[in-house]
């Protein structure tokens, strides 16, 4: 079994629990740069879900002895608009499921993710970041760390060098001051001569 394998197989019993309960969702962080051509190794999936109070015991309730999940954590990172965590217990891939904030960014990314289709042998059909909104995400993450994970902007480095003159520079500035990041934004623009 490959790591994409074991990567869909963490990912779709999530995904089919966001869908069945109509829970709009999207595929964010290192497999969202992955998949715009940054590759790299991970062993974990980032969920941005606009999940709610009233679904937590639904969604808790979609998952059995394959996944180790918590549901007052759960209903703790819905509270805070923070995250949680489900592991998957046959492949130890995790599932980190941001609680959408719905900030401005927030509801606009959610809006711009397009249907994609990850895996090859196998695959599953998700809604996934934009490549703008997964540089002005791992900007903000980049921030929050002190600027001290060199992986962040290694990905923001190669995404806006993939994304060259096809980069929505306009929408990029935008985003990047809507969530306070403008100065990482100038200057990942500076060091890539974009």
């Amino acid at each position: 079994m490959t790591e994409s394998d074991d990567l869909l197989d963490a990912l779709m019993p999530v995904i089919e629990a966001l869908q069945t309960l109509k829970i709009r969702h999207y595929v964010g962080g290192s497999i969202a740069s992955s998949f715009h051509g940054a590759t790299r190794s991970t062993m974990d999936v980032d969920l941005v879900a606009e999940l709610d109070e009233a679904r937590v015991s639904e969604f808790f309730g979609c998952f059995g002895d394959e996944f180790y999940l918590s549901e007052p954590a759960i209903r703790e990172a819905v509270k805070r608009q923070s995250c949680f965590n489900l592991i998957h217990l046959p492949s130890s891939f995790k599932v980190d499921i941001f609680v959408s904030r719905q900030r401005a960014f927030d509801v606009e990314s959610m809006n711009r993710s397009t249907l994609e289709r990850l895996g090859d042998r196998k695959s599953i059909e998700v809604r996934i970041a934009t490549a703008e909104d997964t540089i002005i995400s791992k900007l903000e993450w980049f921030g929050l760390t002190n600027e001290t994970s060199e992986r962040q902007w290694d990905d923001v480095s190669r995404l806006i060098k993939l994304l060259s003159t096809q980069a929505d520079v306009s929408y990029l500035h935008r985003a990047a001051e809507s969530v306070g990041v403008t100065d990482l934004l100038q200057r990942l623009l500076k060091e890539s001569g974009s």
